[in-house]
């Protein structure tokens, strides 16, 4: 016998929910010189991704009508609106977390009609005619990330539902530990696979929309899930 597990989904932005990384299109289309080395050193570990996004954003030379013409030419996975939807008919809280920016995740998402779902990143403020800042409302002291998506994971947990997190990168490996399970795209899922975390990968969320009222039953066929689902039905 089947039996409905609640779930509260969180879902990272760039690279999962977008077809390309929002910051990473506008520094190479607006960046000043010097925002590579930033990506480096975080690449490298030397600095985390908070000091990265916000020393990259300080060299961004972009006006606001700029910036908006330029979103307005990012894509999304085809498949998303109808995955929130689903989520939405099954009862399925999704909020977005990101280490991106609030500016560009609110205007891609209104765009697609879905400006109602919440969303935790980084706040992108504009100090001048062709300047930005960036501030860091969802960082914790202890997180090198400008949003600490483990402390969303814990506040996502805390109305005793299960945890679903979908995701494609490192700014992901964290809360990905913390999770009941993942849908796993591109570099999560070599994550997940070495850490041992109950994770389904897919390509698009054309993908996910279909594994979505299983995972509402608990009864995900073994056979796609590359760890044991039991705690799924706990």
């Amino acid at each position: 016998m089947n039996h409905s597990v609640s779930w509260n989904i969180l879902c990272d932005f760039d690279g999962t929910i977008t077809v390309e990384d929002v910051i990473d299109s506008l520094l190479d289309r607006f960046g000043r010189p010097g925002w590579e080395v930033l990506e480096r050193d975080w690449r490298a570990g030397r600095i985390g991704s908070a000091e990265c996004m916000a020393g990259q954003v300080g060299l961004l030379d972009v006006s606001r009508e700029e910036m908006d013409a330029h979103l307005d030419g990012l894509h999304i996975d085809h498949g998303f609106p109808a995955f929130v939807g689903q989520a939405k008919r099954l009862g399925m809280p999704i909020r977005v977390v990101s280490d991106g920016l609030d500016y560009a995740i609110d205007s891609i998402l209104s765009r697609h009609g879905l400006d109602t779902l919440p969303v935790a990143a980084n706040h992108l403020n504009m100090a001048g005619e062709r300047e930005w800042r960036l501030t860091s409302p969802f960082r914790k002291p202890d997180c090198r990330s400008g949003t600490c998506k483990c402390a969303c994971v814990a506040e996502a947990r805390s109305d005793g539902r299960k945890t679903l997190l979908i995701g494609d990168g490192a700014s992901d490996f964290c809360a990905a530990d913390t999770v009941d399970f993942v849908f796993a795209k591109n570099r999560l899922i070599e994550h997940c696979r070495a850490a041992g975390i109950p994770y389904v990968p897919i390509a698009s969320f054309d993908e996910a929309l279909e594994l979505l009222p299983a995972l509402a039953d608990g009864r995900l066929p073994p056979e796609i899930v590359v760890h044991p689902i039991s705690a799924l039905t706990t």
